[in-house]
Order: C-alpha cells, then sequence, then structure tokens
C-alpha cells in the first residue's frame, strides 16, 4: 500500500522557489530520510505534507487520499520538531494528554494510551515532571512521546535529534529504529548526520535547491551516486574528485574516489605534501595537497603518523573508481576506467 504520493510539489516564496516538482512515492511501513544541504527544502516538504504549509502546486496523497485541502489534525500524521516543542508549563503527563484530549478521548484510554507510550519510551517515571526537569534526551522522548499517543498513520521527523550529544543522539537512533521495527509506521525523516541517515533509511532521498537529485537505498546512492553532487554529499569524509588536470588520460571526465579506495604507494598516480593527519583511533585522515589547487583526503586504517609539509604518493585500483562528465557532472556508466 502507498503511504505517501507526492506529485509535482512547488513552493515559492517570493522568487525563492523552495520546492520545484517534487515527486516521491513511500510504501507503507517504509523509513525515508531526506538529506541536502541547509535551505535546500527539506523542511518546507514536511510542513507541506503536515499541512502546516500549503502547496502553490502539485497534489499530496496520504493513504489514497488527497489531502491538500485538510487541515494537519485530519492528516492523521504526528511530527516531532528540532526543537522538541513542547509545553514548558505542563507535565510530562500533561503533554502526553493534551492531544488525546482534543480528539475526545475518556480519561481511562487516555490512561491506558499514555501509559503504554511511557512504558515503551521508559518515562513512566517522570511523568509528573515538567520538561525543563528533564534532561535533553528525555526531553526528546516526550517529543516522539506525544506523537506516539496518537497513534498517527506517518511520522515527520525534522532533525530530532541535532540538539543531543554524540552518546545521546546514538542511543535515541537505536530507539528510534526499534520503534519503527514494533509499529511499522511509515517514517519521513530530515536530518543532516550521515550516520542516521546510512543506518536508519531503508531509502535516502537526496535534494538540491528545491529538487530532488536522487533516491535510492543506502548503499546504492554509496556506490552508484547519479551525479557528482550525490557523490560528494553522501558519504564522510566526501569523495575524492580527481580532476582531468591531475592524471593523465583524462580529458573530459572526472574521477571520483572514496577515501577509503585510496591507499599509500611509493609509485602511485597521485603524489603531493601532507597538509593534515587526523586520529580518529581506528582510522586515519590524511588530508594531503596534490597540486593543481586540489585536495584529497586519504582514509588509513589503523594509526599513523606523518609531518606536516612531508612528501606522499598514493594510488587506487581502477574498479574502485567512478567517473563522472566533466560538463554536466553526470556519472558514465558505460566507460570503463583504464590509467
Amino acid at each position: 500500500m502507498i503511504a505517501l504520493r507526492l506529485t509535482d510539489i512547488q513552493k515559492t516564496y517570493g522568487d525563492n522557489h523552495v520546492l520545484c516538482d517534487v515527486n516521491l512515492t513511500i510504501e507503507d511501513g517504509e523509513f525515508i530520510v531526506i538529506v541536502g544541504p541547509s535551505g535546500c527544502g527539506k523542511t518546507t516538504l514536511l510542513r507541506v505534507i503536515a499541512g502546516l504549509e500549503r502547496p502553490d502546486a502539485g497534489e499530496i496523497m496520504l493513504f489514497d487520499t488527497v489531502v491538500n485541502e485538510m487541515s494537519p489534525a485530519q492528516r492523521e500524521v504526528a511530527m516531532v520538531f528540532q526543537s522538541y516543542a513542547l509545553y514548558p508549563h505542563l507535565t510530562v503527563f500533561k503533554n502526553f494528554e493534551f492531544a488525546l484530549k482534543l480528539a475526545g478521548m475518556t480519561s481511562e484510554q487516555i490512561q491506558q494510551r499514555i501509559d503504554e507510550v511511557a512504558q515503551t519510551l521508559s518515562l513512566s517515571d517522570y511523568l509528573d515532571r515538567k520538561p525543563s526537569e528533564l534532561s535533553g534526551g528525555q526531553r526528546q522522548r516526550v517529543a516522539l512521546g506525544r506523537a506516539l499517543v496518537r497513534k498517527p498513520r506517518m511520522f515527520l521527523f525534522d532533525e530530532p535529534l541535532s540538539n543531543l550529544d554524540a552518546a545521546l543522539r546514538m542511543n535515541t537512533r537505536i530507539e528510534i529504529a526499534d520503534l519503527h521495527r514494533t509499529l511499522k509506521t511509515p517514517i519521513l525523516y530530515v536530518t543532516h548526520d550521515q550516520t542516521e541517515a546510512m543506518t536508519l533509511a531503508d531509502r535516502i532521498v537526496v535534494m538540491r535547491a528545491g529538487r530532488i537529485e536522487q533516491i535510492g537505498a543506502p548503499l546504492e546512492l554509496y556506490n552508484t551516486p547519479n551525479n557528482r553532487f550525490v557523490a560528494g554529499f553522501i558519504g564522510s569524509p566526501a569523495m575524492n574528485f580527481i580532476e582531468p588536470d591531475l592524471l593523465p588520460g583524462l580529458e573530459a571526465a572526472c574521477i571520483g574516489v572514496r577515501p577509503e579506495h585510496l591507499f599509500i604507494a611509493e609509485d602511485g598516480r597521485l603524489s603531493g605534501k601532507v597538509l593534515l593527519h587526523e586520529r580518529l583511533g581506528t582510522d586515519t585522515h590524511v588530508i594531503a595537497d596534490v597540486g593543481a589547487g586540489q585536495k584529497l583526503t586519504v582514509r588509513l586504517p589503523g594509526q599513523w603518523e606523518f609531518e606536516r609539509g612531508a612528501p606522499i604518493a598514493f594510488d587506487f585500483a581502477d574498479a574502485d573508481a567512478v567517473l563522472f562528465d566533466a560538463q554536466d557532472n553526470r556519472i558514465i556508466v558505460d566507460e570503463p576506467i583504464s590509467l
């Protein structure tokens, strides 16, 4: 069953085209992650789906119903915001209760629903506390719980973990993944975090300047990006791009190589000087100036030490490289790389 179908969605603010002919179909139960640079339209797209913004053109269909003219309350979606959006003067229980009272549920139904959600999110001991008395991770779980108690047909998450520290982000990410496996409710999730996108998503949507650049499974986008933008956006550290003036034999194309596919070689085809090396414990990242105004990042397994300015040479297997057209930046899939 199709949970969401967006057809030719457009949204403008004055001369600013925030969404340009966005087309997207999400199956029931899918976990879809939207990524892209700031200002590309990710949050606006969620707001349009939720009914908080009206599209200037296009059709929004939720579970076989066109909802363009429906109010947010009628759409049966729940949105979790980056800022938590909790009522600071209400207890956790009252935050949960608010939407259920508006829905006309009885006191017994409300109590049962809140008890279920509080137990699921390990919040049963905090129902009498106000948001100011909770940690950041607990407040985020309350925001999740306030969406869960409504039992929506779809969840919309707008960078819900960005205010948490690294450890809490990981723990809450695991909780969200577990909830999705349990509830099987479709999720549309916006993030800037590469780890969140790669680990949570069934499919990733990459946006740029209001348009969808590519949709695919995480490893599909990582291994076979449609174009240079997607290749450079998916993956951390980002893909290296070797321009035509750096390698003999390249003319109207550039080569993309992931940092982990570069290796040190005395007679390597690429050489330069070490600018910086980053010690990450399990890995070492080396940033090298290879001339012609280009810098490349090498990801080496293990622990390495380098002197700034030291000469370095490295290479890659042709099979690990991707070829992009130097004019339109599209991937070239029918031409083998051989240098």
